[in-house]
């Protein structure tokens, strides 16, 4: 019996993730640790890599086929011995398994054919169409530029008997259109045409009293608040925006926050910055360029290191104080926002930190981190000072207790030893959580910050 390759779970929070692209195609010899395909979880792109070796005998899922649950069958790897003839009753089981046609409708990855559909009445799989099968045609998309979701099956499906798929109703993941909707929707023919409004009213009011209204689906909130002259696209939400958005809400609901906010002058560990540029080595492997980010992620973790009480994640049991000072600093990418750790950061160099971050980041960008690098982290650390904000308050990202949003270094009247002058003065605001980390063990952590923002050699020592 061929082998089934299941959808991985790629991180705790994944339920169901988008099968972004094959790398192999069928008929394609595996060896154990191929990368066979990449699948786009809820924080990053990542590679498969199979466990068993064999031959790919048919792809299940097609590239860009998006809901795809954890554990769901998205292809067939035929073992030594087994051809081609063992994969229709694989495929008819692999359908069982993920819950027939509620999973996406399977195609084949190699010559374009869909795969065969069980037979009504026996109950096996009926044989491949022999000739070649069209390309499923676009998604359609309704009079007001909704796009209607449907797997491809059901989109070639409906073009071949001219259905209009944007008044069928998916019963598939997510309101998805399936080849069950669409023979569905043949069976019962086209539907009526509607009357007139003027005349539906009519002979609403002389059949029955107004009927109560009904609250709008949750789904169509939004749209139900747009005005009939406002225009917008849709922008379907990515498996990642949809954690970041359940972990938000998560976090401000069940999180008591409080904030801190103090401010640093930044003259210092700019004059400190500058020096270490200037005899950086330009090129080579030794080559590093500091950036104040680079600083202030150092200046963070060497700050837990002497106020470990605020390196501390709550549980309902007891509170865990961290041993190892492990930073997460925040990156903006297409995708959403995702949090790169620095490891045992207060240990390390300055130039190690700068390689780090910009090897982190620049991958973030590409969804190309590893599970391990972004999960686990102690702290967070996020700067939009490059922006220009001067000031704000960022939400924790659990289970760690607190995040330090850094602004904008800019210059400022300040008062030195009695007297007014300038400096380059940078606002921190550290967000925290009060079940695990106290009001006085907050401002203690930021005044050890302050400190060495004020005092970068001590970065050195």
């Amino acid at each position: 019996m061929p082998t089934q390759i299941l959808m991985p779970a790629l991180s705790p929070t994944m339920e169901e993730g988008t099968l972004a692209r094959w790398m192999k195609k069928e008929g394609d010899v595996i060896e154990a640790g191929d990368v066979i395909c990449e699948i786009e979880t809820d924080k990053a792109t990542m590679d498969f890599e199979a466990v068993d070796e064999g031959v790919l005998g048919r792809i299940l899922v097609p590239d860009g086929t998006d809901g795809v649950k954890v554990n769901q069958p998205i292809g067939l790897l035929l073992e030594e011995g087994e051809d081609q003839s063992a994969l229709d009753d694989a495929e008819a089981k692999a359908k069982n398994d993920s819950g027939g046609d509620d999973a996406p409708a399977p195609e084949s990855g190699g010559g374009g054919e869909p795969a065969p559909a069980p037979a009504a009445s026996s109950g096996q799989p009926a044989p491949a169409p022999s000739g070649p099968v069209q390309p499923a045609p676009p998604a359609p998309r309704t009079s007001d530029g909704a796009r209607v979701f449907a797997s491809p099956l059901a989109r070639r499906l409906a073009a071949e008997a001219g259905l209009d798929l944007t008044g069928v109703k998916g019963s598939g993941p997510h309101g998805r259109i399936v080849r069950a909707d669409v023979d569905k929707a043949k069976a019962e023919g086209p539907k009526p045409q509607a009357a007139p409004k003027a005349a539906e009213t009519a002979s609403a009011e002389a059949a029955a009293p107004a009927a109560p209204q009904t609250p709008a689906a949750p789904a169509k909130a939004v749209k139900a608040q747009l005005q009939p002259w406002q225009q917008y696209h849709e922008v379907p939400n990515s498996q990642m925006r949809k954690v970041i958005g359940r972990r938000l809400v998560e976090a401000k609901q069940t999180v008591p926050h409080f904030y801190l906010t103090i401010d640093c002058a930044l003259d210092p560990l700019l004059d400190l910055r500058r020096q270490l540029n200037e005899k950086a080595p330009k090129e080579g492997a030794g080559a590093f360029k500091l950036s104040v980010n680079d600083l202030i992620v150092k200046a963070a973790a060497v700050a837990l290191r002497r106020v470990p009480a605020a390196n501390a994640v709550w549980t309902d049991e007891a509170i865990l104080m961290l041993e190892t000072v492990d930073v997460s600093v925040a990156v903006a990418t297409d995708r959403g926002l995702i949090t790169p750790i620095i490891r045992d950061a207060d240990t390390k160099g300055l130039a190690a930190i700068a390689a780090e971050t910009k090897d982190l980041a620049q991958r973030a960008r590409d969804g190309k981190l590893k599970p391990e690098e972004f999960q686990g982290g102690g702290f967070s650390v996020s700067n939009l000072g490059m922006y220009g904000i001067r000031e704000f308050s960022a939400i924790i990202n659990p289970p760690q207790s607190c995040i330090l949003a850094v602004g904008q270094g800019e210059q400022r009247p300040v008062v030195k030893d009695g007297a007014l002058t300038i400096a380059t003065m940078m606002s921190c605001t550290l967000s925290v959580d009060h079940r695990s980390v106290d009001g006085a063990v907050g401002a203690e952590y930021l005044a050890a910050f302050k400190a060495i923002v004020e005092d970068p050699l001590t970065l050195l020592l």
